[in-house]
Parts: C-alpha cells; sequence; structure tokens
C-alpha cells in the first residue's frame, strides 16, 4: 500500500461520520500550525499565515493567507457526510428477544449492501455540563449490530427484485437483552451520566477495513469514498502547496450534500461567502475590493463521479466513457446540475497538463437524469468560474465504495498545483495562469 492512499485509509477509517471527519482534519490542521478562528469572534488575519474555521461540528474552511496581498481566491470543495440510516429518537424496538434501532434515511443509498455485514454507530452527543452544553463525539468501537437478510427459504424471489421498505427491512438487530438502551450505551462510552445526554446525532456506518485488490492491487474498496477522497486529497494539497503571492487559498468541507445542502453548514448556506467576506474585512478590503477578487476566483468542486461498470457499459455515455484510473474526471450538463463551462474545462485543463496528471470527461446519456453537487449550489451565493470534478468510482452510494489507487494519487498532485496557481481575469475575457 503506497503512502497516500494508507493516508487515505488512516483518515477514512478515523472519520465514520461527518462530525468525526471534520475533528480529524481540524486536529491535522492545528498540528500543521494553522490557527483556529471562531465565527462568533472578530478574525484577526495575517498575511503569510494559516487559519481555518468550522461551523456545526461538520463543515471546515481553511485557508492559507497569501504573502503580498489578497487578489483572488483558489478554492476546492467538498463534502463530509455520506448516505446512510439515522437512529431515531427512542429507537429501541422489541421484536419477541429481539431488540433492534429504529432508523431512518439519510440520502440516496443502495440499500441492499447494508445487509449481512457488521455495523455500528457513531456520531455526536450533545451533553449537558456544570458549564453548559458540550458536544462530544461518539463511536462505538465495536461491532454492534446488523441487518440480516431474510432466508432465501422465506423469499423466493429475493433474486427476481426486491423493493425494501426501509421502515420494515432496514431496521437493524443490536441485542437480545430487552434492558438495552442505546442512550446508556452512548453514556457508558462517553463516562457520563444517562440524564446528562440532552440530544444526538447517530448514524449507522460500515464496519468493513478498506482493502487494496485487484491482480495489480489497481483498487480500493473502503466506505464513504464519496467524498471523504475528495476531501482528503483536497486537505492535503492544501498542506503541500507553497504559499501564493496574491492568492488565498482555500480549502473547504460542507456538510449536507447528500441531502440537498440546505442548511447552515452546506453548500446551500452562507458560510463560504461569509469567510470572503471576514477575509477581504481583516486586510481592509472594501466590497469593490471583494467583488475585484472574486472576479478573479476559481473554485473546483470535488465531488466522486461515475466510472463506466464492466457489467452495464450501455449505462454510459457513448462517447464519454469513465475508467477507474485514468485520470480527474471533469463532469457537464447541458442543464447546469454541474458548474463546468466551456471556459472553466479550459482553464481546468491547462492546470491538469501543467500538473502532468490526466484528465477524462463525464456527461450523462442523454436519456438518463443525473444528479447535483456542490459547484452549481455553492454558486448561487459566490458567483465564481469553476469546474465540477471528481475521481472515477464503481459503487457509488453503498456502504462499501470502490475507486482506483492511481486516481487518489493524481487528485492530489492536482489539488496542489492548483492551489498554487493564480488566476487574472483581464480586458477581453482573457485569463492568464501563473
Amino acid at each position: 500500500m503506497n503512502k497516500i492512499v494508507k493516508g487515505l485509509f488512516e483518515f477514512i477509517e478515523k472519520s465514520p461520520s461527518q462530525f468525526h471527519a471534520v475533528a480529524n482534519q481540524r486536529q491535522r490542521f492545528i498540528k500543521e500550525g494553522f490557527e483556529e478562528l471562531n465565527e462568533a469572534e472578530a478574525w484577526n488575519i495575517q498575511l503569510g499565515k494559516n487559519y481555518f474555521v468550522t461551523r456545526n461540528g461538520s463543515s471546515i474552511l481553511a485557508f492559507r493567507m497569501p504573502k503580498k496581498e489578497c487578489k483572488s481566491f483558489m478554492i476546492m470543495a467538498s463534502h463530509s457526510d455520506s448516505p446512510s440510516f439515522r437512529i431515531k429518537e427512542m429507537p429501541e424496538m422489541k421484536e419477541g428477544h429481539y431488540v433492534k434501532l429504529n432508523t431512518e434515511k439519510y440520502g440516496g443509498m443502495l440499500m441492499a449492501p447494508w445487509f449481512d455485514r457488521p455495523l455500528s454507530i457513531a456520531g455526536r452527543a450533545i451533553i449537558r455540563t456544570k458549564d453548559g452544553i458540550e458536544t462530544k463525539l461518539v463511536n462505538i468501537d465495536k461491532d454492534l449490530c446488523m441487518l440480516p437478510s431474510l432466508a432465501i427459504h422465506m423469499n423466493r424471489e429475493a433474486n427476481d427484485g426486491y423493493k425494501y421498505n426501509p421502515q420494515k427491512d432496514l431496521l437493524p438487530l443490536v441485542s437480545m437483552d430487552e434492558n438495552f438502551n442505546i442512550k446508556k450505551l452512548v453514556a457508558k462510552e462517553l463516562s457520563v451520566d444517562t440524564e446528562d445526554i440532552v440530544g444526538s446525532d447517530l448514524f449507522l456506518y460500515n464496519r468493513e477495513p478498506g482493502r487494496v485488490w485487484g491482480a495489480n492491487d489497481e483498487f480500493i474498496s473502503i466506505r464513504r469514498l464519496d467524498d471523504l477522497q475528495c476531501s482528503y486529497c483536497s486537505m492535503m494539497g492544501l498542506l503541500e502547496a507553497d504559499n501564493s503571492e496574491t492568492a488565498v487559498q482555500i480549502h473547504v468541507t460542507f456538510d449536507n450534500e447528500e441531502v440537498g445542502s440546505g442548511t447552515k453548514q452546506g453548500a446551500d448556506s452562507t458560510f463560504l461567502y461569509d469567510a470572503l467576506v471576514r477575509i477581504n474585512e481583516a486586510m481592509g478590503g472594501t466590497n469593490a475590493n471583494l467583488l475585484t477578487a472574486v472576479a478573479n476566483s476559481f473554485m473546483v468542486s470535488a465531488d466522486n463521479a461515475h466510472a463506466l461498470h464492466p457489467n452495464y457499459p450501455e449505462k454510459s455515455d457513448p462517447t464519454n466513457k469513465v475508467y477507474i484510473n485514468e485520470g480527474i474526471v471533469v463532469k457537464f450538463n447541458a442543464n447546469q446540475k454541474y458548474m463546468t463551462d466551456g471556459l472553466a474545462y479550459g482553464i481546468f485543463s491547462e492546470i491538469c497538463k501543467k500538473a502532468k496528471v490526466p484528465y477524462q470527461t463525464f456527461v450523462n446519456r442523454s436519456d438518463v437524469a443525473g444528479g447535483s453537487t456542490l459547484g452549481n449550489i455553492s454558486n448561487a451565493h459566490v458567483s465564481i468560474n469553476g469546474v465540477d470534478i471528481g475521481l472515477p468510482q464503481l459503487a457509488m452510494h453503498s456502504p462499501y465504495e470502490t475507486a482506483g489507487v492511481k486516481d487518489t494519487e493524481y487528485l492530489q498532485k492536482i489539488a496542489t498545483i492548483f492551489y498554487e496557481t493564480c488566476i487574472a481575469n483581464t480586458k477581453g475575457c482573457r485569463y492568464t495562469l501563473d
């Protein structure tokens, strides 16, 4: 296992929820000398220094200030959440001698792969303390529960296609102790009194470890590749990049992309815009300075893409076929589900060439509706040129997804070069790259 993949696996294994992913990035930035800022306080920012801020404990924005002056923003955005099942309030459901947990869907997932594999629970708990309310991360680090399939003898049509009912079929078995209580389990894990837990955001997660596989060890499989693979590479790219002379280098990981981004910590919030305004104000800039900087800026919205499936090649566009380990995927959509246009594609492809990183293009079949992602949503708040990209993967929105070893290396490399690039919008719609 190479260094980059090993780092990715370690990050994902420690990030069973969006709260853990952001906490782990927070710790990494602190270790690398970044100063933590608070949205509830004034920001004291200096040129050449590194900073970060979090929102809701599930979104993070880290940035490196340029050496001389702020003329633009180079932004790479990704997301921290993945489709899963949220544990409902008062979730214990007794069925004879069994205890199962009441859950609800979070995002659009493939349901079948959740069955017959070890699962556990992670997220956060809200604790009452003598000083007020405190948030604590929760990860029940054991094989805690499972969704057992109904035997073929009891469902002879199981292999002919089955429509899952999430209120009946997706309730994990957790115990045969009729006194089992999830709040008590969490309280024991956190060494607090049960009555002091006043709230929680808990999710199921797959316990299968990450694996490198294939005849030439070319594939990787692990949970939450979409979109922690992009978020991790963006973070590492920022850490490895040299300071720019004039561009603010920004890594942002939003939450709630899988459910539409319409939250205070999602891409459809003011999180990014608020940060840009405060950076500009801290440097003594006017509103005109901010608008000028935005016009010279560029965003890479990084969220994984569909690779051509070996058993379903007809599901891919006939002329834009995407393959694992053949480079960064640039996404297009005529109905603007992705922010990429010809100009942005031209700029980004030049950055890829500069980095000597291969790239490929993705377009949905014209008779298939595709999804959307961060780029066009965040663009509604901050109008910046940019592209939607991702890494090719199989089994998207499964609890165990597959991607490529080389592509992970490609994205980390392009992230580093992207952050070190400056773009200038000159008269006549001419763009220069330094």
